[in-house]
């Protein structure tokens, strides 16, 4: 079990690390923040800031969607824009055209970078594998299955972590007299790096739960195997991953 100094100090690491990863230039009239979170091109995210009045204003700049659609992935059904809407409602981010933004203030600049950064990540992974050949996106894959199941839970909750920082899980399913309460994320494009950013959210937010609470990360393996140093990944922050082909070896101790 983790004690808090360690906690404190794992999280400090990070925060250096956000801070020595991140650059930033002008462009302009804005500022473009180029940050070390990696897209599924495997180039560095990027958004923009511009001060407006007494606000900022920090936006995606169209990248995501526009991405999305060049890559044969069109948000052109109402189930695909009602999941679009809800993901970004979950981090506070709004949609302009096919901008992604966020209006913020100077005291909450940091968390409104984070929430955009976040927000464009889970946006990027729950249409990437949506082309033509693919009938249902990962995440109504994950809802189906738990539904056959008889599986209760509770879709998109957040917590506030202990960095202050909000994170968002697909589905969390109540403890009961056989089983603590259980937290699960679906990723459809599982890499180091979506690993990494699901390690962190939840490794943030335990210290917030209840102390025998878990957490799963269901990882779709359908277009191609899950790799080894993804599952390690999730592993070592205490996130039980769960291959999508292997999901009925969990079905129990999420039905109990």
């Amino acid at each position: 079990m983790y004690i808090r100094s360690e906690i404190q100090n794992l999280l400090d690491e990070y925060t250096r690390w956000l801070k020595e990863k991140t650059q930033v230039r002008q462009v302009d009239e804005w500022v473009e923040i180029t940050t070390p979170y990696l897209d599924r091109h495997n180039d560095y995210l990027q958004i923009y800031a511009q001060r407006r009045d007494n606000e900022y204003l920090l936006t995606d700049a169209g990248y995501i969607l526009q991405d999305l659609e060049l890559s044969g992935c069109r948000l052109d059904t109402p189930k695909r824009k009602a999941l679009l809407m809800m993901t970004l409602n979950g981090f506070g981010v709004k949609l302009n055209g096919e901008m992604l933004e966020v209006h913020t203030s100077a005291a909450h600049f940091a968390l409104s970078k984070h929430n955009l950064i976040q927000a464009m990540l889970a946006v990027n992974d729950l249409f990437s594998l949506a082309t033509p050949m693919t009938a249902n996106l990962f995440y109504e894959d994950v809802v189906a299955w738990l539904d056959a199941h008889e599986i209760r839970y509770t879709s998109n909750v957040k917590f506030t972590g202990h960095s202050g920082f909000d994170h968002l899980f697909d589905f969390i399913i109540p403890r009961s007299r056989a089983q603590p309460e259980r937290i699960l994320k679906a990723i459809s494009s599982p890499n180091r790096e979506t690993a990494q950013a699901v390690s962190f959210s939840w490794f943030d937010s335990k210290d917030v739960r209840p102390p025998d609470s878990k957490a799963y990360a269901i990882l779709n393996d359908a277009a191609r195997p899950v790799q080894a140093g993804v599952l390690d990944a999730l592993r070592s922050y205490d996130v039980t991953p769960v291959v999508w082909s292997m999901r009925d070896q969990v079905e129990d101790e999420l039905a109990a």
